[in-house]
């Protein structure tokens, strides 16, 4: 009965209906989306998934990786570059336990896929089979992954399935958007029931348009800005998921208003744009925070002001607010007020609320712009310097390669167009404050949840979302050792992804905050035990194990001429280069609280008393 179709009677109408099986209803839906791709690791528990999906193969694509967690950061990044969703596929148990870590990343960035899951038989719940989750409740994956997601939703028939799919479709896109979680019993994959024959985009009413400003609102936050003496902008990653990175940089230059980003927000605006200060926080620039605390109102746009970006909310090193009047703009109402008090609060999409503003400010703006000339030169100083020091530290020639040196170097050899991705580690630092990102390329970074691996595997997905775009990634040799099986898959699917690996023998960031906290150090370097040398795999020749290209970098002269091959060889290659393992601290020209211990004051373009300690001052 598989596939027949037959006519049922419904308010006069005839209705074309068909029996399917649970796998057919979820891939079919996916097909009807428009989903590219289903990226994961088969199992048992998903068997009855792969085979409906070996039936629309011409349809959607089915990837395998090597590990779960590469699975989910591929569909985190794909969404970040494609603006639109994937689906990941995983076993019962493990499989689908080592998604959890690439969900939970993507979530805490706003990130969207659909994580489907197998389970076991509904017919042996409760007798403890073979991978199955919970001693006390019967497979009870939903409740893993349940802090982790959107909504986690679990289907016991079959006929739950259209629902189900056409519910967590729409919930993952609509709003701010994240994973949401599809957990599925082996036998509900291969059971049939009846279901209505949908037309495609039927429902696609259900993800409305992007909410805008209230009338009121808008016109309100448009006096504010009007009266600043010194108006700023905030852009988060609200702006990269609205895509309003236009309508940002056309506000800024019609109004001549200073751009900051948050950490996540980076590249919201090119950041070789004259109004462009970078971004915020412990390592963001001089002239970020500077102005961040300098600056009389504030327009914030999609941006939860989490710790990292704000020096711990510390009052006074990042931002002061109040007395520093916030305008706070975020598609998410919870956001608004969590962390700062607002002056004016406005739930709305980044970009139609810019977009509101364009239209709005008329002309007014003229006068607004040339009264803001002197708050903008004051800025333009406070870039100029940081600029000139930070060049100036870039053409250091000393070997081990000193960080900034391999990030100046970086940034003069990357195409306008290449999409950078930074895994989690000390590297990531020296790339937030000091590599500007290509023009007409991205950055990405996994951010709240920091998940090492991130930019290891979301390489492979930017490049399936990009394919003619350049895509590198820059990894520790600590995160490339957890994650290195992503190389064969892009030697599998001949994805061109380079990956840098900035390698100093260990995980310096903690490395660096056990030598200022607590004055000595352990488990955070890499060494032979017998020896007490440093131990250091050799990272290019895994590489060329599983069939890519693997080279090492030892002289700084050497950095631009390999890089530049390795991204124009078309071949998935791994460039080990060996960094300077004392040099872990970028300029701090912010701070970060670790409640106890108190936060050091910034050790650059600092305007209070450096001796003086921080911390203790959350609001």
């Amino acid at each position: 009965m598989h596939g027949a179709q037959s006519y049922t009677k419904r308010s006069e109408a005839l209705t074309l209906m068909s029996v399917e099986r649970g796998a057919d209803i979820v891939v079919d839906y996916l097909v009807k989306q428009r989903v590219p791709y289903l990226f994961g690791v088969c199992g048992h528990g998903i068997i009855g998934l792969l085979d409906a999906a070996y039936d629309r193969k011409d349809q959607i694509s089915t990837i395998t990786t090597h590990d779960e967690r590469i699975a989910g950061f591929m569909a985190d990044a794909f969404y970040r570059v494609a603006h639109k969703p994937v689906a990941t596929y995983t076993s019962c148990g493990p499989g689908s336990l080592n998604l959890a870590m690439a969900v939970a990343a993507a979530f805490q960035d706003s990130s969207a896929f659909m994580a489907i899951t197998g389970n076991v038989p509904t017919q042996q719940f409760n007798r403890g089979p073979f991978q199955e989750t919970g001693r006390y409740f019967q497979g009870d994956f939903a409740s893993v992954m349940r802090p982790y997601v959107k909504r986690s939703y679990q289907a016991m028939r079959p006929e739950m399935l259209p629902l189900i799919m056409r519910q967590a479709y729409a919930l993952m896109l609509t709003g701010r958007p994240g994973p949401v979680h599809v957990d599925i019993p082996l036998n509900v994959f291969v059971e049939e029931t009846e279901v209505e024959l949908e037309a495609a985009g039927q429902w696609a009413g259900a993800i409305g348009r992007p909410p805008a400003a209230e009338t009121g609102a808008l016109h309100e936050a448009i006096e504010l800005l009007l009266a600043a003496e010194r108006p700023l902008i905030v852009a988060g990653n609200g702006t990269h998921l609205a895509a309003g990175r236009d309508d940002l940089t056309a506000v800024a230059e019609m109004l001549q208003i200073p751009v900051i980003t948050t950490p996540l927000g980076k590249g919201a605006i090119d950041e070789n744009h004259r109004l462009a200060l970078g971004p915020t926080g412990r390592n963001g620039t001089f002239a970020a925070n500077k102005a961040a605390r300098s600056c009389d109102v504030l327009l914030a746009i999609g941006t939860r002001f989490d710790d990292r970006a704000t020096s711990s909310w510390i009052p006074g090193v990042t931002y002061s607010i109040p007395p520093t009047k916030l305008i706070h703009v975020d598609i998410d109402p919870q956001e608004i007020g969590r962390n700062y008090p607002p002056e004016l609060g406005i739930v709305a999409d980044g970009r139609a609320f810019l977009r509101q503003l364009l239209a709005a400010v008329g002309d007014r703006a003229a006068v607004t712009a040339q009264r803001n000339a002197g708050w903008v030169a004051a800025t333009q100083d406070w870039k100029h310097t940081w600029t000139v020091d930070i060049e100036t530290r870039q053409r250091d020639e000393s070997i081990p390669i000193r960080p900034d040196r391999l990030v100046g170097d970086l940034g003069h050899v990357l195409p306008d167009d290449a999409i950078v991705l930074a895994d989690v580690g000390i590297h990531h630092n020296w790339l937030l404050q000091q590599l500007k990102v290509p023009a007409r390329g991205q950055f990405l970074q996994s951010w709240g949840f920091a998940s090492m691996g991130f930019g290891i595997g979301g390489a492979l997905g930017a490049k399936f979302a990009a394919p003619e775009q350049p895509v590198l990634a820059v990894c520790g040799d600590g995160g490339f050792m957890m994650h290195s099986n992503a190389v064969a898959t892009a030697v599998e699917y001949g994805l061109p992804v380079v990956w840098l690996v900035w390698n100093n023998q260990g995980y310096a960031s903690i490395y660096g905050q056990q030598r200022a906290f607590f004055g000595k150090e352990i488990a955070t370097r890499f060494r032979n035990e017998s020896t007490g040398e440093p131990f250091t795999p050799d990272m290019a020749a895994m590489a060329r194990a599983m069939g890519a290209e693997g080279a090492h970098v030892e002289k700084p002269s050497d950095l631009k001429e390999q890089v530049a091959a390795a991204l124009a060889s078309g071949r998935p290659t791994v460039l080990e280069v060996l960094v300077d393992e004392y040099s872990f601290a970028a300029p701090a020209t912010g701070t970060w609280d670790l409640p106890p211990l108190r936060a050091p004051a910034p050790t650059y373009g600092w305007d209070g008393d450096p001796a003086k300690p921080l911390g203790g001052g959350v609001q």
